[in-house]
């Protein structure tokens, strides 16, 4: 397989690995709440990580705009799962906290996550799992990088 053909592949899997992840992810979200969506999923789960944050640290980070944002808030606030509180820096901000009951089920399918993991590649040894693990996170270090270093897309609008 020449290299042309090789990216071709990798494009491919990338393709099967989304289509599971959104599957995934909308099961993962339903575990946490019957009520939860995939996209306040995510800024859960990235909260929990790395919260407690402004909602404006969200847009930035999920490349989603302000509405979007503020529409998983929203939702997010609504089922109980973060509070909101005013930032002392600024009154007119808030900093999105992730509640105790939250915390607890995202705890929960984390542990989940990782018990699918262990029996997808549990035949593996160490240091193949050791080398996927550093393989992956060097594509995924790169991709962001190089997608940092293009030009905004041009609107299709301007087409």
């Amino acid at each position: 397989m020449d290299r042309i053909e090789m990216l071709q592949s990798l494009e491919r899997e990338v393709g099967v690995l989304m289509r599971r992840s959104r599957r995934v992810v909308a099961e993962r979200a339903a575990m946490v709440h019957e009520d939860l969506t995939p996209a306040a999923y995510l800024v859960l789960t990235y909260l929990t990580t790395m919260g407690p944050l402004r909602a404006s640290v969200l847009v930035d980070v999920f490349h989603l705009d302000k509405g979007a944002v503020s529409r998983s808030v929203h939702s997010l606030v609504d089922l109980g799962l973060i509070t909101k509180e005013a930032d002392p820096d600024d009154r007119r901000a808030v900093i999105l906290h992730v509640s105790e009951v939250a915390r607890a089920r995202v705890r929960e399918v984390a542990e989940v996550r990782i018990g699918v993991l262990e029996k997808v590649l549990g035949s593996w040894s160490e240091g193949d799992l050791e080398a996927f693990v550093d393989a992956f996170s060097r594509y995924n270090a790169l991709l962001e990088q190089t997608l940092a270093d293009l030009p905004p897309a041009v609107p299709a609008s301007s087409c």
